[in-house]
């Protein structure tokens, strides 16, 4: 596949440092996936052949947001891009008419066949893969101060304001689970108490920007 023949991908979420990581992961591979997109808060009438949707810290990824995403004339296909696999969010994903359903422990190159398969005009919804690492390469908010991909998006959630018993249903854990790791990010962060948390979070890139989800919404 040469240059001209690359995907058009454009990368949805509200968070800079997720983004600029899921861009990295594309560098060798730009004669088959070029990223037309990053900035959701720029203006883009050009037609993309997929929406990659990452559900970092998404409230409402399984509602309001894809369905969005989905009808909208811009977006060839839209795929999404994660790590919670609960099946109603599966089946949600599915009702709203998604192409696709990766996970976030796959490769660069897997990725990427992935997204050709995809675009080729396969629906491609991956089975719930095994608690592995996240993908070499991603990124997201707290990691270069050693907070675990899921504790960094508990964090992003009580950052957004969210309650226990909130984070707790939107990630699909217990409320003990989430307290243990609420201690544990408490603990490498050097914070003790919520107010404290919150603070760490702004100043550490853990608000997101919901404008980048507006931009695809009622169409180009």
């Amino acid at each position: 596949m040469n240059g001209s023949d690359a995907i058009t991908v454009a990368l949805v979420d509200d968070y800079d440092v997720v983004l600029m990581g899921l861009a990295r992961m594309f560098d060798d591979y730009r004669d088959r996936v070029l990223v037309a997109e990053i900035n959701a808060n720029t203006d883009t009438n050009d037609r993309v052949d997929i929406v990659l949707y990452d559900s970092f810290a998404q409230p409402e990824s399984d509602h309001d947001q894809i369905a969005e995403l989905v009808k909208n004339p811009s977006a060839d296909k839209v795929v999404v891009y994660t790590w919670n696999f609960q099946p109603s969010l599966v089946q949600s994903a599915r009702d709203h008419g998604v192409d696709g359903y990766l996970s976030k422990t796959l490769g660069a190159g897997e990725l990427v066949e992935a997204l050709e398969r995809i675009h080729a005009g396969e629906v491609l919804f991956m089975e719930e893969p095994r608690r592995a690492r996240s993908a070499p390469g991603l990124d997201w908010p707290g990691k270069r101060e050693g907070i675990t991909d899921r504790e960094s998006e508990i964090l992003a959630l009580i950052t957004q304001g969210k309650s226990n018993a909130e984070v707790a249903q939107l990630t699909y854990l217990s409320p003990n689970t989430v307290k243990s790791y609420i201690r544990s990010t408490y603990r490498k962060i050097g914070v003790e108490s919520r107010t404290q948390a919150v603070l760490w979070g702004v100043d550490h890139g853990f608000t997101p920007d919901h404008h980048r989800i507006d931009h695809w919404r009622g169409g180009p």
